[in-house]
């Protein structure tokens, strides 16, 4: 089984610990997984900003750099759920009738971590071991774009130590939505602040999702709050502590 890592960008710049530990993960469950050098940004942002042209040079090289693997997995929601059911429709309207075959062969084979680990490797316990109270947050995109469904519900349910809490209102946004966040900051900054009060009404020590986009806005909340708890990616929780 060839499978290609999709790091993306922000794993890549800001949170490269959540591409390590997806590595590590996969590799524990006995995946040889190869790292395209050639690939970069899937171009998310340009379309949702209203530059779909400026993707199109993205999204050909997505697809010449993953050619050839039969899985590419990647540790967001939001990318995935991009690649899926963005690329086709600008590549269809900017681009040329080679690109979209090209995509339509690609974009089925990418899959957020969760839904690889649980639909192709048939696996809910990992062999995680992370005895800490969590609560986790469906993102936006991974939620209602890429359809992950309760996936990362069930891998956490399954790791040794771990308690799964429930706050209030895990599937709302958080306010992030890449420029949104910079375009309408004040409403951004009062939904982080509210989710992040939610959160913290549960009192984990982990704030857990699989976009670190968003724990990264609702972190920034927590933060200027003083409260304790941590952000981490779901992907560093499941490589913790196994064998």
């Amino acid at each position: 089984m060839r499978v290609g890592l999709f790091v993306t960008c922000l794993t890549d710049s800001m949170f490269p610990e959540a591409g390590k530990a997806t590595v590590t993960l996969l590799e524990r469950l006995g995946i040889d997984v190869a790292f395209p050098a050639s690939q970069g940004c899937c171009g998310q942002m340009h379309v949702n900003s209203g530059f779909p042209r400026d993707a199109v040079p993205m999204i050909r090289s997505f697809v010449d750099a993953f050619e050839g693997f039969e899985y590419i997995v990647a540790p967001s929601g939001s990318c995935v759920g991009s690649i899926r059911h963005q690329h086709e429709g600008v590549a269809r309207k900017h681009g040329d009738a080679g690109l979209v075959r090209d995509v339509q062969e690609t974009a089925p084979r990418v899959l957020e971590l969760t839904e690889f680990v649980t639909d192709v490797l048939g696996l809910e316990d990992v062999g995680a071991v992370f005895p800490h109270r969590v609560a986790y947050h469906a993102s936006c995109h991974s939620l209602r774009v890429a359809g992950i469904g309760d996936r990362p519900y069930r891998l956490l349910e399954h790791v040794q130590g771990l308690e799964l809490l429930q706050h209030t209102g895990a599937d709302q946004c958080c306010g992030f939505g890449g420029t949104f966040s910079v375009k309408n900051s004040d409403v951004s900054t009062a939904m982080a602040e509210d989710k992040a009060r939610a959160v913290a009404a549960v009192m984990p020590e982990f704030l857990v999702s699989v976009d670190s986009s968003c724990l990264m806005n609702i972190g920034g909340a927590l933060s200027k709050s003083g409260s304790s708890i941590r952000t981490m990616h779901l992907a560093e929780v499941l490589a913790a502590g196994g064998s």
